[in-house]
């Protein structure tokens, strides 16, 4: 699994926190953050440059033919499919976290409301028999 990954010499592909992408000229900069370890100040992180596909294209306007145009390469394309499952997953990890605590203080006042209630029944029950 992450074949890609480990062919960028990524071993551990679990430990990966986040990613960047971004452009400069004709190469596009892949830069790949490690989770940081305790006292640790800064994140380790690996910089791969990838050049960008040249393709001619048939233009839109008939009159200029034909077009050369720069896109991202298939080889980082595969690299970035897998970076997002990586990085969807613990992002999808946080967010049920985040669901099941709120889940769980939603049943405390639930629960809470509903014994204040019982309480003042009780109350009126034993008011009624004095």
């Amino acid at each position: 699994m992450y074949d890609n990954l480990k062919s960028l010499g990524v071993n551990h592909p679990d430990d990966i926190d986040r990613y960047s992408l971004r452009q400069e000229a004709n190469n596009d900069i892949l830069k790949i953050y490690f989770r940081r370890d305790k006292g640790e100040f800064f994140a380790k992180s690996v910089k791969f440059k990838y050049p960008r596909q040249r393709k001619t294209v048939v233009s839109d306007n008939a009159s200029e033919g034909y077009r050369e145009i720069n896109e991202i390469s298939p080889n980082l394309r595969y690299v970035i499919d897998e970076l997002d499952q990586l990085c969807h997953r613990d992002q999808t990890e946080v967010d049920l976290k985040h669901k099941i605590l709120e889940d769980l203080r939603h049943l405390e006042s639930v629960v809470s409301n509903k014994i204040t209630e019982i309480e003042a029944d009780l109350e009126k029950l034993t008011q009624k028999k004095q």
